[in-house]
């Protein structure tokens, strides 16, 4: 059923997403709009690798609430629209909304449509619709990180330990949330193509996110 709440979360979760946190923060206290340096992303891994740690995790945390937020929206919605807490109805519009905060990180409205690659907003949005899932993805991300220093290989391993965990560990029924993990997968391998070929080429560059940034 489609409402005018539901129309509106949709419109709010977008707008949520569009908060270039790294494009603002960089602007505001450092006079950088960070996507002109590093890989050219409005994201947490370049404000960490162009502005440094406290503004990387200052970026980062706010990635992760704006897709966190989004998704729990639905609790707005009402559960005479979205149906019981928890069911496929509940579960569909929670996707729906974490999936617009996530493409309104990638083309943000406050800031041309120039965004980031949405691995943060996706994290707050799985953490919004499956906790233990959301923790299993962080636990590889931050192995892989600490074994490999790449954050793209990181960031993809997570995103693919997601429907990997749903499907194998914890087996959900809801279809819906298996296809989700599917286009995870599918879109993170899009935004993380040009780092994939240079990982394949050895030429990725190696990160380490807690080094103190030089002057």
């Amino acid at each position: 059923m489609i409402s005018i709440y539901s129309i509106g979360a949709l419109i709010l979760a977008y707008l949520c997403g569009s908060i270039p946190s790294a494009v603002w923060i960089g602007q505001a206290f450092y006079g950088i709009d960070v996507r002109e340096y590093g890989s050219g992303n409005a994201g947490a891994t370049n404000t960490f690798r162009v502005l440094g740690k406290k503004p990387g995790i200052a970026v980062m945390v706010i990635d992760i609430v704006k897709g966190w937020t989004a998704t729990n929206l639905v609790y707005f919605i009402g559960l005479s629209v979205t149906g019981p807490l928890h069911s496929v109805q509940f579960t569909n519009y929670q996707l729906a909304l974490g999936i617009t905060a996530v493409m309104g990180h990638l083309f943000p409205i406050f800031a041309g449509f120039r965004g980031g690659k949405g691995i943060a907003t996706l994290c707050g949005m799985i953490l919004a619709v499956h906790l233990q899932a959301a923790l299993i993805c962080i636990g590889v991300f931050l192995v892989v990180l600490l074994v490999s220093k790449y954050v793209s290989l990181s960031s993809i391993s997570a995103g693919f330990a997601f429907p990997l965990s749903i499907i194998f560990v914890f087996h959900s029924p809801l279809r819906s949330i298996v296809l989700y993990g599917m286009c995870i997968c599918i879109l993170i391998l899009v935004t993380h193509q040009k780092n994939i070929e240079r990982l394949l080429k050895g030429k990725e560059n190696r990160i380490n996110l807690f080094r103190k940034k030089t002057a």
